[in-house]
């Protein structure tokens, strides 16, 4: 019974810290999933050496370079270039030969994180005859992370695995025409970096974002609870003009959703949908 009682008690001193951060700094994860949320504080909690999360509520509220370090823990950061090869061979199959009748094309990268995706659909555009037709709007709720994908630099180390994955994602070129190596870092090329715009958004807060012709949020709804999936879905149906396109991570749907009946499916392998025109 004890243990039960701990429990809840810690989960309500986690309810407490994330209403904290949200009336003291605006931003709002109340409403992830419980379960990585609290994985993600706990590491930060044993890092500072706390005894509980209402001391961390203590820190947050009182010490403002504190928050920022956890709100880069609550950053969801996992990503690389052409993740999911597969993923964006269906793109040039499936979304390319509409986007090439569009005169003007607008993409937004929701939930960006440190840019390699998005540099990763610039280079497919690129590839595709696209660049000049088209403008790249990339947003976070992070600014020190929306930095970093500003600048487009990336560990060396990684390259060999990014070549790879752009060979498996059917590209054309050669993947080094696409970057400058300076010492142990890989610096994207400025005539892609000077495609995207980078701005601040917030899913959870935030409103409808333009009139896009395809929106990529993959693997950022796996975070959200159920309730919170839906209520971002519905501001990507919004946010998409009629036969506009939406893509997610390879573990979400739009199924079960209020939206699902206002989508076609384009590919379920790859969770790639389409914003159905009004009859």
């Amino acid at each position: 019974m004890s243990e039960m009682v701990t429990v809840a008690d810690e989960q309500l001193e986690i309810d407490l810290l994330l209403e904290a951060i949200f009336r003291k700094y605006g931003y709002d994860f109340r409403d992830y999933a419980g379960a990585h949320t609290k994985r993600r504080l706990d590491l930060r909690r044993a890092r500072e050496g706390m005894a509980s999360f209402s001391e961390m509520q203590h820190k947050v509220i009182r010490e403002p370079d504190f928050f920022n370090k956890l709100l880069l823990d609550l950053s969801i950061n996992v990503t690389e270039m052409f993740r999911d090869p597969w993923f964006y061979q269906k793109v040039r199959e499936v979304v390319v030969p509409h986007l090439q009748t569009y005169p003007f094309i607008k993409v937004w990268h929701a939930g960006c994180s440190s840019g390699q995706e998005v540099y990763s659909m610039g280079i497919l555009l690129e590839e595709e005859g696209l660049k000049e037709r088209v403008q790249i709007y990339a947003t976070d709720f992070n600014e020190r992370i929306l930095e970093r994908a500003r600048q487009g630099i990336y560990p060396m180390n990684l390259v060999r695995e990014y070549t790879a994955n752009y060979q498996k994602a059917g590209g054309t070129g050669s993947f080094c025409d696409y970057y400058t190596a300076d010492y142990d870092s890989a610096v994207i090329k400025s005539r892609l970096r000077d495609k995207v715009l980078f701005s601040s958004h917030n899913l959870v807060t935030d409103s409808v974002f333009g009139e896009m012709n395809l929106i990529f949020c993959r693997n950022v709804l796996i975070y959200f609870n159920r309730e919170l999936q839906s209520k971002v879905l519905k501001l990507f149906y919004d946010s998409l003009c009629p036969g506009g396109f939406l893509c997610l991570g390879s573990k979400e749907s739009i199924r079960f959703s209020e939206v699902a009946d206002k989508f076609e499916v384009v590919s379920e392998r790859e969770r790639i949908y389409r914003k159905k025109r009004l009859p």
